[in-house]
């Protein structure tokens, strides 16, 4: 026992030695010193002791002090060259949530900027909730609420992920999936979004081998092995182009990389490919100094190496929405190895892969202009709080992660307008995107001239031009092809607004219904005294909220009525025969029809109340309409009932050729639609049985269409289901 005690403190000895060496303040001041002043420096020294003395005797799952930890958040930083006010507070960000030091005593400390940066990184911490899932949410709800205040937060959050990423290995192996799947989901989404793509990229890479190690590891032996030595490849086309620029006269870096393994993996993913297919493994950065070098340099890559057709992009022209620019093209490169190639500025390449942190040391009030990235993302983060800011916070994180993915396409206006959309966006994306108003209202698209379906895929380039009508509304359908946040968030809005207003109504006349079943006057639902004990008995606000939960099945109108009777007459009361209610077919989204039995106008129908269904009909002589005769309320059909109703026919018919020609034709003759058709596979069989779901406005219409089926040669028997 003695001698493990021995092992682990020289373990734990030579673990803090090199942290030391590596994270230790020395090693942070020699980095500072290359942009920052004595006298900031010095500061950043006074944090870092602070900060030793208040984490006094506190270790990390991997043994060394836990110190160690803020000063390898801080040197990330550094990196990244940010002030010495965010360093600080990287230093001391787990002080006030580790130590019970108090926001009050770090302000006095180190400054009220310090203990603002300090607290909201805390306050990101602390999830509230009842399930994981909540609780992540909320998290998440809180850092971009933080974000609004000082971005720099986020800066801070996502150095202190990377390098609990980097040390995820002393965890248990499901805490460590856990955390890699929330990287995954969240932060490195974020960090894209925010273009810091050096914390991108490695966030995803650690993510990737502690979510899956096996699919990593497999998926590394098997790219080294399809390149073979990358290093003599990457420096073959290194000094290829580094001597055609030079012969132009122009003045570039070229530096080659292997792409990140994620990133591979993600594109095998979505594009169902095998990594034999997976061609551009390899990608190359040319960094020159002027903008006009960028597009003179593409040229010469294209004399070097032969482009492939259709993969250019100019995100120069059109920098992406997170502040990145270059050029981008893909070309075939020594031995067939397909190789991509981003050009961009010495300036271009600082905001690539810093991103918002690239700007921040001209974070000086007047210098800070709305196309800066550091703008555009805080614009951003305002724009989904007040977007989404009413939602619950795993709706929230759902509608957010919407706009956390930057594929994009870039489309016009008439006017000449662009408007940047996600991969795979449509015309009602499109229409949200220039106004609310026209989303709500849109009612077909003329996409570079021609009219397009409004779920067709928008391109880059092209010009959408939206058609409105003034009774037009959103419908629940575009919920299966909208991709931008705002489209969901404003066709759900709509949808739950409509739902609730025909709730009321529905609400409202099964209620009066079960009062005048008991004798009582509707006009009891005025009477403010009368009324008040029977809201706080359902614990409701207004009449209007006990309407509301009548027609969507949370309370029985026939249970609430008895609230109305006079004391001591309710369990007295003698009921008549109940009065049914009248169904017009147009009641919406509060009433739905049963698919085991899939009623007509002309069935005998009752209904069955269901919580957040309202009102299920069902035909009377359906089994399920025939259990627990207290949940069932009687309908009828209004002579104002309209619309297609859908209902289920099965047919025998003879194994001919043409025999499903002849079936639709009928079927469509009898002014009937098709909805779906089953015909399974009999084989040896003389006659095959089909079951067609159809649409008929009333049990006399399906009659119609079911004699004129009975006359086709080859059908034996015809029956609705």
């Amino acid at each position: 026992m003695e001698q493990l005690t021995v092992i682990q403190r020289l373990g734990h000895a030579l673990r803090t030695q090199r942290a030391e060496r590596e994270f230790g303040m020395d090693a942070l001041a020699r980095m500072l010193e290359g942009y920052l002043p004595e006298d900031q420096i010095a500061q950043v020294r006074r944090a870092a002791e602070f900060a030793k003395n208040m984490h006094e005797g506190q270790r990390r799952s991997s043994g060394e002090p836990y110190v160690y930890h803020p000063l390898a958040v801080a040197r990330i930083l550094a990196e990244m060259r940010l002030d010495h006010t965010t360093l600080i507070a990287a230093i001391l960000h787990d002080v006030i949530e580790d130590t019970g030091i108090s926001r009050e005593q770090l302000a006095r400390e180190f400054g009220e900027d310090v203990a603002a940066l300090v607290d909201g990184v805390s306050k990101i911490g602390k999830m509230e909730g009842r399930t994981r899932a909540e609780m992540q949410a909320e998290s998440f709800r809180k850092l971009l609420l933080a974000m609004t205040q000082d971005l720099r937060v986020i800066l801070v959050k996502l150095a202190d992920r990377l390098h609990n990423m980097r040390t995820l290995g002393a965890m248990a192996a499901d805490k460590r999936r856990r955390i890699a799947r929330e990287t995954l989901e969240i932060y490195a989404p974020i960090a894209q979004r925010l273009g810091i793509y050096f914390i991108r990229t490695e966030l995803e890479d650690l993510a990737f081998a502690n979510l899956y190690p096996r699919r990593y590891s497999v998926l590394m032996q098997s790219i080294k092995a399809q390149l073979g030595d990358t290093r003599k490849l990457i420096r073959e086309v290194e000094q290829q182009l580094s001597s055609a620029l030079r012969d132009e006269g122009i003045g570039a870096s070229v530096v080659g990389r292997q792409k990140n393994l994620y990133g591979i993996y993600q594109k095998m993913r979505r594009k169902k490919m095998k990594l034999l297919k997976v061609t551009d493994l390899l990608g190359f950065r040319v960094i020159v100094g002027k903008v006009d070098d960028c597009y003179r340099c593409l040229g010469i890559v294209h004399h070097v190496y032969k482009p492939v057709p259709g993969e250019f992009s100019d995100y120069i022209a059109n920098s992406k929405s997170n502040g990145y620019q270059s050029l981008h093209t893909s070309c075939i490169g020594p031995s067939g190895h397909k190789i991509e190639v981003q050009i961009r500025t010495r300036d271009m390449h600082h905001v690539a892969e810093s991103g918002i942190a690239a700007h921040w040391q001209y974070k000086l009030g007047e210098r800070d202009s709305q196309g800066a990235p550091q703008a555009r993302a805080r614009e951003w983060v305002r724009g989904l709080l007040d977007e989404f800011g009413d939602t619950s916070a795993v709706d929230f994180v759902e509608n957010v992660k919407v706009d956390l993915f930057p594929d994009e396409v870039y489309v016009f206006t008439p006017r000449g307008e662009i408007r940047r959309l996600p991969r795979g966006a449509t015309p009602v994306d499109f229409a949200y995107a220039v106004h609310s108003e026209l989303g709500d209202h849109c009612v077909a698209a003329r996409v570079d001239g021609q009219l397009e379906p409004l779920n067709s895929l928008l391109k880059h380039g092209q010009t959408v031009e939206i058609i409105t009508a003034r009774h037009a509304r959103p419908n629940a359908a575009w919920l299966n092809f909208v991709k931008t946040a705002k489209a969901r968030a404003s066709v759900r809005s709509y949808l739950r607004t409509q739902r609730e207003d025909e709730a009321v109504r529905l609400g409202r006349r099964l209620l009066e219904i079960a009062l005048r079943e008991l004798h009582v006057p509707a006009t009891v639902l005025k009477d403010e005294e009368r009324l008040a004990p029977v809201l706080k008995a359902h614990q409701l606000a207004d009449v209007e909220e006990l309407f509301a939960a009548i027609g969507a099945g949370e309370r029985l109108a026939a249970l609430v009525a008895r609230h109305f009777l006079p004391e001591g007459t309710a369990a007295q009361a003698e009921t008549g025969a109940a009065a049914p209610l009248a169904i017009e077919g147009t009641e919406g989204l509060v009433l739905d029809y049963a698919h085991c039995c899939y009623p007509l106008p002309g069935d005998e129908i009752r209904g069955h109340v269901s919580v957040g269904r309202g009102i299920v009909v069902h035909r009377l002589d359906c089994k399920h309409a025939k259990a627990r005769p207290q949940d069932w309320v009687p309908l009828s059909w209004s002579e104002r009932v309209e619309g297609d109703f859908l209902t289920e026919i099965r047919l025998k018919v003879m194994r001919k050729r043409g025999m499903l020609a002849k079936i639709t034709a009928e079927i469509a003759a009898a002014e009937s639609s098709i909805e779906n058709l089953q015909m399974p596979d009999r084989a040896g069989s003389e006659a095959v049985e089909v079951r067609v779901l159809l649409t008929a406005r009333s049990r006399m219409h399906l009659a119609r269409v079911l004699r004129r089926l009975r006359r086709v040669d080859g059908v034996e028997r015809v029956l609705r289901v």
